[in-house]
């Protein structure tokens, strides 16, 4: 069922700063209303005309971009809270794929609301900011990772870095968080091969570090695991949402 602005799921949720209510008001107004998508379908579509841009309300979604042999780099991965298509509002094109891992639930806003959304509510402007400043930080990690952390680092990493913002967007619940992320789009991530990707992770299974199954995650020992990825952990704050 579609939710009003007054029943965001985020509102009363301690990881995000919450509206006032002129920003609800004005947040009201721009959004155009909800979408659900199914798992395995895309979002948005590389090489499409953005119209759209959106929040993910709940589940998880997977960001890449496909090579002209087949291949594919997935650039990141989306936890309720995020935007999706915002970078092609800004830009006019859309450069990547954006497709849900589990069933999602999406707040539709147009493009065409995108300026004056902003000059309503500039405090929500910073989500902008915040957003780039994020993922640019996110890049660089999983570049250093790709080209410097050997494979049991780079999936410590990705792990500790996934679940950390799964804490930050309430999905961690007594240890354990939804995880419907494949061992494929893990490898495909960190540049390594499905088989390099399903030994190191039987490693880390057996020293006791992941238990990650029927699309659950729990890190026993996220600092021990944390400490082998070479993860600087930081301070939670509150994050802003639309």
């Amino acid at each position: 069922m579609p939710c009003s602005c007054d029943q965001c799921p985020f509102a009363e949720n301690t990881a995000f700063e919450r509206h006032d209510a002129n920003e609800r008001d004005a947040v009201r107004v721009a959004r155009s209303g909800e979408m659900q998508v199914r798992a395995g379908h895309p979002i948005v579509t590389e090489g499409s005309a953005p119209q759209r841009f959106y929040t993910l309300l709940e589940g998880q979604a997977i960001r890449y971009r496909i090579l002209e042999d087949g291949r594919r780099q997935v650039l990141n991965f989306l936890f309720p809270g995020d935007l999706i298509g915002l970078q092609s509002a800004l830009l006019d094109e859309t450069t990547h794929t954006t497709e849900a891992l589990s069933a999602v639930r999406l707040c539709v806003f147009e493009r065409s609301q995108l300026w004056s959304l902003f000059a309503k509510v500039p405090r929500r402007a910073m989500m902008l900011t915040w957003q780039v400043a994020r993922e640019e930080h996110f890049l660089g990690d999983a570049l250093v990772t790709v080209g410097q952390r050997s494979a049991q680092e780079a999936l410590a990493w990705a792990f500790v870095t996934l679940f950390d913002r799964g804490v930050q967007t309430g999905l961690v619940q007594n240890g354990k968080m939804p995880f419907p992320v494949r061992q494929q789009d893990l490898a495909d991530a960190l540049g390594l091969s499905l088989v390099h990707t399903n030994k190191t992770l039987a490693k880390l299974r057996a020293q006791g570090l992941v238990k990650w199954s029927r699309g659950t995650l729990a890190l026993p020992d996220i600092e021990a695991l944390a400490e082998i990825g070479l993860v600087e952990r930081e301070q939670m704050r509150p994050r802003f949402f639309l």
